[in-house]
């Protein structure tokens, strides 16, 4: 019995995004699989936009049977799927793709399931404080709702161009999601007071920049909180902490959150995640390829 398992192929499963080499994702499906059990290799696969439809269409007929989706893809990656979960179809973002007996794809959002699972393990507290979110694409998509069940005072979201900020709100009011908690759209240069939360949402980490926007954002009670990730910290991270931020954290919990909630729905077995997350909180680990 032994024998015939190791002559089976491992199930393969990976993660899309450009930039992609960055990504701990292999590291952390890696750990979850050698902790459960589980045959199955996960690799990363750089994929450009205009390549999308088709690099994805071949992966899935390679044999590939789920994706994690990261950033550019994951408002546009919604097109190549047949079925979206409820979540997924709030959000307007997917970054997690399962295939379907009959070939087909569904897409799900496991973003907010790990933000939140992450700020408990964090003790940052949601309910009744004022929360504010920098960027309005398909990482604050997936965020929104799950940060609205956990009452806060208001939610803001704020972005350059104030116009896609005021199109997600409206999409969160439609759905009557929000009816009883304060939500905004407002631009970047337009933010003049402090928040208890802000959440740093934009891509700009990748190219070392962080957004342009008035540090009276932060106040000496401040917990920002990047959705990105750094060995050494994030730009969001050092920006906030200069400006007096009484704690700052990267989201390097939240993607290992979020991708226990994709393994999950992959494998039917929900990991631990306690070990991964000791694993990379010693500094070197985070960045190895």
């Amino acid at each position: 019995m032994n024998a015939s398992r190791i002559e089976t192929s491992p199930d393969r499963y990976g993660v899309i995004g450009h930039p992609i080499s960055h990504s701990r994702s292999p590291f952390i499906h890696g750990e979850f699989a050698r902790a459960t059990r589980q045959h199955l290799v996960y690799d990363r696969f750089d994929v450009a936009p205009q390549e999308l439809a088709v690099r994805v269409s071949a992966l899935f007929q390679e044999g590939v049977r789920g994706l994690n989706v990261t950033v550019p893809h994951k408002e546009s990656v919604i097109a190549l799927t047949r079925e979206l979960t409820e979540r997924a179809q709030l959000a307007g973002a997917v970054n997690t793709l399962i295939a379907l007996p009959d070939g087909g794809l569904r897409g799900d959002n496991t973003d907010g399931a790990g933000l939140i699972a992450d700020l408990h393990h964090l003790e940052i507290g949601i309910a009744g404080r004022s929360v504010l979110i920098l960027g309005a694409g398909g990482a604050t998509r997936g965020i929104v709702g799950p940060l609205l069940a956990q009452h806060p005072s208001k939610l803001v979201i704020a972005n350059r161009n104030v116009a896609r900020a005021e199109e997600l709100v409206s999409t969160f009011h439609d759905a009557r999601i929000s009816e009883s908690i304060p939500l905004f759209a407002c631009a970047m240069d337009a933010l003049r007071e402090p928040f208890d939360v802000v959440i740093h949402a934009t891509s700009l980490g990748l190219q070392n920049a962080t957004p342009t926007v008035d540090p009276v954002i932060i106040g000496s009670h401040t917990d920002a909180y990047d959705l990105g990730y750094a060995n050494t910290g994030t730009p969001f991270m050092r920006w906030a902490q200069q400006h007096g931020a009484a704690r700052a954290h990267d989201g390097i919990g939240m993607l290992v959150e979020q991708a226990a909630e994709a393994f999950w729905l992959w494998r039917g077995i929900r990991p631990e995640t306690a070990e991964v997350r000791r694993l990379l909180s010693h500094s070197g680990e985070r960045n190895k390829p």
